[in-house]
């Protein structure tokens, strides 16, 4: 749904017609603007370039920078001008630690003001699609960041309380005030919102709805965080050190030294020594927190997110949805195979279609029909899209794969042992080769599929080990070994190419137009993909925030899931299952060199699958002599805050 910059005129025009249609004089009809609808969406009706832009702040509950004052949090407002005149209408917030460094969207873009600090362009399309529709949209700069009071807490209790005061200002519950320090209402709001944002933004969304604050009545979190420590760690490995200072420096563009001792605690509290959780890690947990829970999330809730993200990892979705199910939350979900990409990036007109009427559905409450459409579209290769019913996909069977002597991986358990050290290897060297002894890894194959295998959802490694140490790294990859056309998730763009040409979205002004760059899917051929990944610290098999070290020379049974996925292994391919220790690709963690002896009897994956034709199991061609490719080369995924 494309839209020039001249229909913010046309748009105007329209209104007064449709309020002047009953030959009422023009200052009567005037007195009651409303929106328009038609086709079950509501249309552009309202005036992009004449709306009002301005701010408030926002007075939050907490002091986050320990100055005695509560923070004031910025909010930079765009609304039809009619709401002056007795029009109310819904909120669409962008909540962002990111408008004033590292910018918004694939294009970087940051706001801007004019003489008097009002705001004059805002980031990405919402504001000049949504405002002409009969929406306000607010640009909320997070507690700490870009002209809001306080520090930035890298998810902690003031990132997520601010976004809460932003919503209950809204419902008037909380203080705002102009420039002159004047309380300012708003009058204009019906008191409806929605929180809408990619990444750090998405995060603010879950945070703030899992608080159960009133008037929010939907999110649409985009590859968005729902626990940190799940971020930051995997089952005590530790995936990024610094990143809880180190991010909050990242968006607090004011002098060092005035959140200086905040970072400070940031660093110590995230223990990157152990890499355990611990009460720190619990105030950023937004499934089960004392300032979030998902138990009292009300908000219906729209996600997206990358099943091959490895910046905000797909557990992140996967098990708050699971969370929001348990919950009855009504949900929708848009499941892709790339990386940290924004659906704008990849689907682009479709999503602003659905976004359009997902808006309406719940800020308007029109009936438009899209809580009856399938729950969840999957992304099933490169541009390939099929809806179904829920997510995992119904139906799935378990399918558990055992290891076995001489590299075989298959449906019955096998025998022996196999051993190697755990240090720090790169993906391309510990798939390559897959049927040469190497001392980091073990290699286990299936023989050629004959019918595909759909793999939906979370799998599981259960191994029977022994160390030679207190503890080891352990990782499992699942691979899929057979040359196809993938998402080059692991590239540049992590999936997608930015052109040069563009395309509109929305009504445009002279400081803040509708129109962005096109983007396509990159994809690349090649004989190995790495489906899934999952890692474990042996001594946190039991607990992740009291670790109980290995007796050397002891067997224990460890298990622990694998990121999800939704993945397609084509007939004539081959899974593999392998296991490593420290992941040199995804890990900052130290590899501890501990020897790993496992027991193959009593190892296995097991994968929720949707077996090709109507077996209960999978079956393969006869096995042939294969060697499999010898020098894979793999990119390493660009980290993406944004």
């Amino acid at each position: 749904m494309r839209i020039s910059a001249r229909r913010g005129a046309l748009a105007s025009i329209a209104v007064a017609a449709a309020l002047t249609a009953t030959g009422a004089p023009a200052a009567h009809a005037a007195k009651k603007p409303t929106i328009k609808v038609a086709d079950g969406v509501t249309q552009p009706v309202f005036s992009y370039g004449n709306a009002i832009r301005e701010f408030v702040r926002v007075q939050s509950s907490v002091d986050s920078d320990g100055d005695g004052k509560k923070d004031l949090i910025r909010v930079d407002i765009v609304r039809p001008r009619e709401t002056d005149a007795g029009l109310k209408v819904p909120a669409i917030i962008d909540e962002s630690p990111y408008y004033d460094n590292l910018g918004r969207g694939n294009e970087g873009e940051r706001k801007t003001y004019d003489a008097n600090g009002d705001p004059v362009k805002f980031p990405l399309f919402y504001d000049n699609y949504f405002v002409p529709r009969g929406y306000a949209v607010l640009n909320v700069d997070m507690d700490g960041t870009t002209r809001s009071d306080g520090c930035p807490t890298s998810g902690g209790a003031s990132d997520v309380l601010g976004g809460k005061a932003v919503i209950d200002w809204l419902g008037g519950r909380a203080k705002a005030f102009d420039a002159q320090g004047r309380p300012v209402k708003a009058t204009w709001s019906t008191g409806h919102a929605g929180m809408i944002g990619k990444s750090y933004d998405g995060t603010l969304a879950n945070g703030v709805a899992a608080t159960g604050v009133k008037g929010l009545d939907t999110i649409v979190p985009i590859s968005a965080i729902s626990s940190w420590y799940d971020y930051s760690r995997v089952n005590g490995v530790i995936w990024f050190k610094g990143e809880e200072d180190g991010l909050a420096q990242v968006v607090d563009t004011d002098p060092p030294a005035k959140c200086a001792a905040v970072r400070q605690r940031l660093a110590q509290g995230q223990d990157d020594a152990t890499g355990n959780d611990n009460a720190f890690w619990n105030e950023r947990d937004y499934r089960t927190g004392p300032i979030a829970d998902a138990r009292r999330v009300h908000a219906s809730v729209f996600a997206i997110h990358g099943l091959n993200d490895l910046n905000v990892k797909p557990s992140q979705f996967s098990t708050w949805w699971a969370a929001l199910a348990e919950r009855g939350v009504p949900r929708k979900v848009w499941l892709s195979q790339y990386g940290h990409v924004d659906p704008f990036d990849f689907r682009r007109d479709v999503w602003v279609d659905t976004l359009h009427q997902w808006f309406d559905h719940w800020l308007w409450k029109l009936p438009n029909g899209i809580m009856k459409q399938p729950r969840a579209d999957i992304e099933t290769g490169p541009d390939q899209w099929a809806t179904q019913s829920d997510w995992p996909a119904p139906h799935t069977r378990r399918l558990s794969l055992h290891p076995q002597a001489g590299g075989g991986l298959g449906l019955t358990a096998g025998t022996g042992t196999g051993s190697y050290s755990d240090t720090k290897q790169t993906e391309d060297d510990t798939v390559s080769d897959p049927t040469t002894a190497k001392p980091y890894r073990l290699a286990y194959t299936t023989p050629p599929l004959k019918t595909d295998v759909r793999l939906s959802g979370t799998p599981e490694v259960s191994l029977k080990i022994k160390l030679d140490g207190p503890t080891a790294n352990l990782g499992a990859l699942l691979v899929d070994y057979g040359t196809d056309t993938r998402v080059n998730y692991l590239g540049a763009g992590s999936g997608v190419k930015t052109l040069t040409t563009e395309d509109c979205h929305g009504d445009s002004t002279a400081g803040d137009d509708a129109c962005y760059r096109k983007v396509v899917t990159d994809t690349v051929t090649s004989d190995v993909n790495v489906v899934t990944r999952g890692y474990l610290d042996a001594q946190n098999r039991a607990s992740l925030s009291h670790p109980s070290p290995l007796t050397p020379g002891r067997t224990y049974t460890v298990r622990w899931d694998t990121l999800p996925q939704d993945y397609r292994f084509k007939a004539g391919h081959r899974l593999a299952l392998i296991l490593i220790g420290t992941d040199a690709d995804t890990q900052d963690d130290d590899a501890t060199g501990a020897a790993v002896t496992v027991d193959l009897a009593g190892s296995r994956i097991t994968l929720p699958v949707i077996i090709g034709g109507s077996s209960s199991a999978p079956s393969f061609s006869a096995q042939q002599k294969w060697r499999g490719p010898t020098h894979v080369m793999l990119p390493r995924q660009p980290r993406q805050f944004r």
